[in-house]
């Protein structure tokens, strides 16, 4: 079930309100946070070069293993509004027009070949690029691809020239890729691998396909997760429903376009108007007016509220953790394994999309990183300590901010370490253990078929 996307992240993964302040004001409230700013962070234009803390580390550790989770890039809306002109965007990939990508040409030449690559299932039928002059439903746009392409050149640099992750004769044994069946993930993992990798080879790309767009393969039969999802939509549709503003928004643009209240409300009108703002096109007009930025910032601003909200009342908690313990666990069992000396799987690729993301950092504790703009990237870094070869630690970033210890595993352990990174045993036992204790359970079986309270 799709909920619908709320806060979008900051460059820097950080919820603006919530950063420390050296002089607190207690007499002043804070900044209201600004709709459009928020909305430009979600959109994710590349524009300038992004500084990262991928990577860093004390020069006598050693890096063993990367796995990374994306967003797909900037995508044609899912939804349209009825009765408007959809907007006019070209699918189309033209290295001469912005945004572009010195690497552009080279990958659409390269992605036409692709014959010898092995594809799951369903996956060998999807186009490697995006290639309408006028976007499909849901298609990968030109700015989505290169904000993965950019991506993988970022983590090529950090991963590949400097940590040396990946040898120049590489295996495929040595990646793991996943991606859901659409073609915008497909393509997004894709284009990060085509800058990432030491040289991109079909032969070795064996790219696995999951049905499940939260990741839980043989996992999945979890009645609580579904119980407390369907909680969690309840209270979204309760505070919506108490939001004056936006219901005044939603029946002055029905009365424009010139359907129901209720049939344009369905239409999931901020998915569409963000393709408007993300590029740069006039919102859509008809005979009885326009919509117009006002409709919008209502919109994005109560958007903004239901993130607030969903982070107090614990609904939307409760089932990130049922919901991503399958892709957690398997993520751990692989750091486990690795930290054993096993030389597979050294760097891991997940392309996925909001409702994967935003879970999975929920789960983790980090409430300050907002909802996932497009070609978000959630990293976890796998280091050997060379003094101590045995002892293992994980760092954890996203959009290249380091939120390792804003986790609830390890939220207090750089107080008693002079290391910046967590040990991986403290990640294992949060995932194999303490994930379930808020349900008085031991195990995730357990927790998924026991009543609430």
């Amino acid at each position: 079930v799709h909920l619908i996307p709320v806060n979008p992240v900051r460059e820097d993964g950080l919820n603006p309100k919530s950063r420390k302040r050296i002089m607190p004001d207690l007499l002043t409230e804070p900044p209201a946070i600004d709709p459009i700013y928020e909305a430009r962070v979600y959109c994710n234009i590349p524009t300038i070069a992004e500084r990262s803390m991928e990577g860093h580390a004390p020069h006598y550790f050693k890096l063993v293993s990367v796995q990374v989770l994306i967003r797909h890039g900037d995508r044609y809306p899912l939804y349209a509004i009825p009765k408007t002109k959809r907007p006019d965007i070209d699918c189309m990939l033209v290295p001469s027009r912005k945004p572009s990508h010195p690497q552009l040409e080279a990958f659409i030449k390269h992605m036409s070949k692709g014959s010898a690559a092995q594809m799951d299932g369903s996956l060998s039928s999807l186009p490697h690029f995006p290639s309408h002059s006028l976007c499909e439903m849901g298609e990968l746009t030109q700015t989505g691809v290169v904000q993965h392409l950019r991506n993988g050149q970022l983590l090529r640099e950090i991963y590949i020239s400097k940590h040396k992750l990946l040898p120049g004769d590489w295996t495929a044994q040595q990646l793991y890729l996943e991606t859901t069946g659409k073609s915008r993930t497909l393509q997004s993992a894709l284009a990060l691998l085509y800058t990432f990798l030491p040289d991109f080879d079909w032969k070795k790309i064996n790219m696995r396909h999951q049905w499940s767009t939260i990741f839980c393969s043989g996992s999945c039969d979890c009645p609580m997760r579904n119980h407390y999802l369907e909680e969690e939509q309840r209270r979204q549709y309760s505070l919506r429903v108490k939001n004056n503003d936006l219901e005044k928004i939603y029946v002055d643009m029905a009365k424009i376009v010139g359907i129901p209240t209720r049939q344009l409300r369905a239409s999931n009108p901020i998915d569409s108007l963000l393709c408007y703002f993300c590029h740069n096109v006039s919102f859509p007009c008809t005979k009885a007016g326009c919509i117009g930025m006002e409709h919008f910032k209502v919109i994005k601003r109560h958007q903004l509220e239901d993130e607030r909200e969903r982070q107090e009342k614990k609904l939307y908690f409760l089932y990130a953790l049922l919901a991503t313990h399958p892709l957690l666990n398997q993520t751990v069992n692989r750091l486990q394994r690795i930290a054993e000396g096993k030389k597979e799987e050294v760097f891991v690729l997940y392309s996925a999309h909001d409702v994967t993301l935003s879970p999975v950092l929920s789960a983790l504790g980090i409430t300050e990183a907002r909802f996932p703009r497009f070609a978000a990237r959630l990293v976890f870094e796998l280091w050997q300590d060379g003094k101590r070869p045995k002892e293992h630690f994980i760092r954890i970033l996203y959009n290249g901010a380091d939120v390792t210890f804003q986790t609830s595993f390890c939220k207090d352990h750089y107080k008693r370490s002079s290391k910046p990174m967590c040990p991986l045993e403290k990640f294992v036992n949060f995932v194999k253990r303490d994930m379930f204790l808020i349900f008085n359970s031991t195990s995730y079986y357990d927790a998924c078929h026991r009543r609430a309270l």
